[in-house]
């Protein structure tokens, strides 16, 4: 049995679903997973197995506190397996939903020195009504540049949960 650590932000709670799910698939195969948003007081990172990092994307950028956790830890991460997910509406487009095409994920891992072993990205959360009115302006801003739906009334979860229930499996299956 791991002991495993996913530490991650959520700006509206989508990013937290995704790592509640992803709990659900690893314990079902026996592990102990704890989960931990990014601003709550942090755990000895020796006493777990393996350790993930997940993060959404607002207005093109993961959580600042994300880099901060990252490179506090960085020797921690590095001497067990890891992993590193991000969430992100352009994940939505099929030419940009890999690890080695998502923008904000090839950015992230060019601005830090943690290499993960193991990287994923998930498409993300589009939910107009549930913003406030000012990110929900912008967010459509960006939607229209990007040729996305802008309509004040869209909710899409461009989740593959198939996909996160793979990953769960590879997380649980990582090695050293």
């Amino acid at each position: 049995m791991n002991n495993i650590l996913i530490v991650y932000s959520s700006t509206d709670g989508h990013t937290r679903k995704i790592c509640e799910r992803l709990q659900q698939v690893i314990e079902e195969q026996g592990s102990q997973v704890q989960l931990l948003q990014i601003d709550e007081p942090h755990p000895d990172l020796t006493d777990f197995d393996k350790i993930v990092v997940g993060a959404s994307v607002r207005y093109g950028k993961h959580s600042k506190l994300i880099y901060d956790f990252v490179k506090k830890n960085q020797q921690h991460l590095d001497r067990k397996p890891n992993a590193f997910f991000s969430v992100n509406v352009v994940a939505r487009k099929p030419e940009k939903n890999q690890p080695d095409t998502n923008p904000y994920l090839k950015k992230f891992l060019g601005q830090i020195a943690w290499q993960p072993k193991h990287l994923e990205v998930f498409g993300g959360n589009l939910d107009y009504p549930g913003c406030r009115y000012l990110d929900r302006q912008m967010i459509r801003l960006i939607m229209w540049m990007t040729k996305g739906p802008t309509s004040p009334d869209t909710v899409v979860d461009y989740t593959d949960w198939d996909q996160v229930e793979a990953f769960g499996h590879r997380i649980n299956e990582m090695q050293g």
